[in-house]
C-alpha cells in the first residue's frame, strides 16, 4: 500500500467517523439557531397581531417590552448554541475542556482589557433592558458621544451591544449602547404637541385666546384628530413678551409619537383661523420641545 493510499484510507475513515460527527454537529447547531430565530419572529408576529389596528408607536408598553425581550433572548440563545457547538467540537477533536478553561480565563481577562468598549456596550445594553428605557417601536432621541447632532427615529432592533434606529428620512442608524450619553423617549405613555403662536403686540390678547380656543374645540371635534388626541388642546396663555410681539402657547396631549402629526395640523388650523380674523402672525409658527419632525 502506497503512502497516498494510506492517507486517503485514513481520511476516509476519519470522515466516516469523527468528520461526520463534526459535520452533523455543525449542521445541527445551524439548524437549531435558525429554529430559534424563526421562533422569535413567529412570537413577535403573534404579539403584533394582538394589536392589528395600531402602529408601532402606539402599541402598549408591555408589547414593546416583550418584543425587545424576545430579540434579546433569541440573540443570547443563538450565541449560546454556537459556543456549546464549538466546545463539543474541541472535545471531539481530542481537546481537554479542563485545559481550555484556564486558557479561556486568561483570554477573557485579556479581552476585557483590550475590548473595554465592547464590554461597556454589553453592560450598557444590560441596564437598558433592566431599566426598560425603550423598546421596539419607540420613538426616541439619542445623544451619542462625539456626535454633535442627536439621532431621532423609531427603534427597529435592540440587542445587548447595539440599538438600531430608523430615522424619518429612512436611514438606519446603528449605535453602540455604550456610546449613548442620553436617551429621550418620545413615545412612552403619551406625548405633547407644543405650539408657540407669535402675535404682534398691537393685537388684543383676549381675542387671540378666544380664536385659539375655538381652534382647539374644532380640532377635538374633528374625527381624524380626535383619534390622536387624549383631550382637548388647551390655551396656556402668554408664554413670553418681546419688543414687537408676544407668544401664546397652545398645548395638546396626544398618543405616543403622534405629537408631530398633531402639531403640524394644529399650526395649519391656527394660521387659517387667525388670517380669517385679520390677524397676521409676526413670524412663522414655532414649536416648543421636543424638537424634530419625523
Amino acid at each position: 500500500m502506497t503512502v497516498e493510499t494510506a492517507i486517503l484510507s485514513d481520511l476516509t475513515l476519519w470522515m466516516r467517523g469523527t468528520g461526520l460527527e463534526i459535520l452533523l454537529l455543525v449542521t445541527g447547531s445551524m439548524l437549531l439557531a435558525r429554529a430559534v430565530s424563526w421562533g422569535a419572529r413567529a412570537w413577535t408576529t403573534r404579539i403584533e397581531h394582538r394589536e392589528p389596528d395600531t402602529d408601532n408607536l402606539v402599541r402598549s408598553e408591555e408589547a414593546k417590552r416583550n418584543h425587545a425581550l424576545i430579540q434579546l433572548l433569541s440573540w443570547i440563545a443563538v450565541v449560546g448554541i454556537y459556543v456549546v457547538a464549538v466546545l463539543y467540537i474541541v472535545q471531539i477533536l481530542g481537546g481537554s475542556l479542563s485545559a481550555i478553561i484556564p486558557a479561556a480565563t486568561v483570554a477573557g481577562v485579556a479581552l476585557g482589557f483590550g475590548a473595554q468598549r465592547i464590554v461597556q456596550d454589553l453592560l450598557a445594553g444590560f441596564f437598558l433592558f433592566a431599566e426598560r428605557q425603550y423598546g421596539y417601536g419607540d420613538l426616541i432621541r439619542l445623544e451619542v458621544l462625539g456626535v454633535g447632532t442627536a439621532v431621532i427615529g423609531t427603534v427597529e432592533e435592540v440587542s445587548l451591544r447595539t440599538t438600531t434606529v430608523r430615522t424619518p428620512a429612512g436611514e438606519v442608524v446603528i449605535t453602540p449602547n455604550g456610546q449613548i450619553v442620553q436617551t429621550t423617549n418620545l413615545s412612552r405613555g403619551w406625548a405633547r404637541a407644543v405650539i408657540d403662536v407669535p402675535i404682534p403686540v398691537t393685537v388684543d390678547v383676549n381675542h387671540v385666546n378666544d380664536v385659539l380656543r375655538d381652534v382647539g374645540e374644532a380640532a377635538y371635534a374633528d374625527e381624524t384628530l380626535r383619534a390622536l388626541l387624549l383631550d382637548m388642546p388647551a390655551v396656556m396663555g402668554v408664554e413670553s413678551i418681546e419688543v414687537d410681539q408676544f407668544k401664546v402657547r397652545v398645548v395638546a396631549r396626544t398618543l405616543p409619537g403622534k405629537q408631530f402629526v398633531v402639531g403640524r395640523t394644529l399650526r395649519a388650523m391656527i394660521t387659517r383661523a387667525l388670517l380669517a380674523e385679520g390677524i397676521r402672525t409676526s413670524a412663522q409658527l414655532s414649536t416648543g420641545e421636543p424638537t424634530g419632525t419625523p
